[in-house]
């Protein structure tokens, strides 16, 4: 069983993301906002790319879990 946060976890350190946003940018306001390791790692873990909104950054974290 995996213990990847889900994506409401992760939506709640995104709040008053500005998109499109890079993968740097999500975990970056992750750190600002408090976010806890494993939606850290998450958010690192996906494709470095342009996120057109949260159900991007939702989808690419659930594909993500998906390989571990």
């Amino acid at each position: 069983m995996s213990n990847s946060p889900n994506p409401i976890q992760i939506q709640k350190f995104l709040g008053g993301m500005d998109y499109p946003a890079s993968r740097a940018q999500l975990v970056s306001k992750a750190e600002d906002s408090g976010a806890d390791e494993p939606v850290l790692e998450a958010l690192r873990n996906i494709p470095d790319r342009e996120f057109i909104g949260p159900n991007a950054v939702s989808q690419a974290v659930s594909e993500g879990s998906k390989d571990v």
